[in-house]
């Protein structure tokens, strides 16, 4: 009598399914570059918007590096400086760059009426002496400018210069002291970036920075303060 077949040898026999074959994970993308790394400010130009900020100006002749930089990035210069209501301007013939108070800038939200004060940036006035000194500096830039041409450094001596002043301001009667007054008046321009300091061979450097700080609008207003004197001095009796 035939045996049933034991029920292990049945499960033995019946045909094995094909185990499920695991599907392979899909390949993650790459991961994104951080924002950081993608808006992130070059390290050159970092430290090239640093030192223009320090100073307000950057010369070429002096941090020709620095000021490459600038010059070469004036779009992202400008965008860096855009909440801060400021902006760079370039005079790439004199090798200059200087910081100025961005044109759409309004100063209605100040706590006091001077409509020209910027948060950010220190506004001195000029005194007559010193504007009228500016003048003459202004001039003589330009004059050698036009013999020398753009971009040649302007030297003049103190023993040039005073000549020039004393036709404005007048002679004091003592030599010493109309040195005493150039000098001081030529110590307190220096502060706006324009000279340089005096030598030990009494010359001094003018600054190309004079041609934007003395510019016809400034002088405009210096005249008209003159004439504005002249008229007071003429109707008093």
């Amino acid at each position: 009598m035939p045996t049933a077949p034991d029920l292990f040898d049945q499960w033995a026999a019946a045909p094995q399914a094909s185990p499920a074959v695991a599907a392979e994970p899909a390949p993650e993308p790459p991961p994104e570059p951080a924002p950081e790394a993608t808006s992130a400010t070059p390290q050159p130009l970092r430290r090239a918007l640093q030192e223009l900020l320090r100073n307000g100006l950057l010369e070429q002749t002096a941090k020709p590096h620095l000021f490459r930089h600038i010059a070469s990035s004036t779009a992202r210069v400008n965008a860096l400086l855009e909440p801060l209501d400021l902006q760079v301007r370039v005079d790439d013939l004199r090798g200059l760059a200087y910081v100025a108070v961005a044109p759409g800038w309004q100063a209605g939200d100040a706590e006091d009426d001077d409509e020209w004060t910027h948060p950010l940036v220190r506004r001195q006035r000029l005194t007559l002496e010193q504007s009228l000194l500016l003048a003459v500096l202004r001039r003589e830039f330009l004059q050698r400018e036009q013999e020398g041409g753009l971009g040649v450094a302007v030297q003049l001596g103190l023993d040039g210069l005073l000549p020039q002043l004393e036709i404005y301001l007048g002679a004091t009667g003592s030599d010493m002291q109309d040195r005493k007054r150039l000098l001081e008046l030529l110590d307190k321009l220096r502060a706006h970036g324009v000279v340089s300091e005096v030598d030990a061979q009494d010359q001094l450097t003018i600054r190309p920075m004079i041609v934007h700080l003395a510019n016809p609008e400034n002088l405009q207003g210096l005249l008209a303060h003159l004439r504005g004197l002249q008229r007071a001095g003429e109707s008093t009796p």
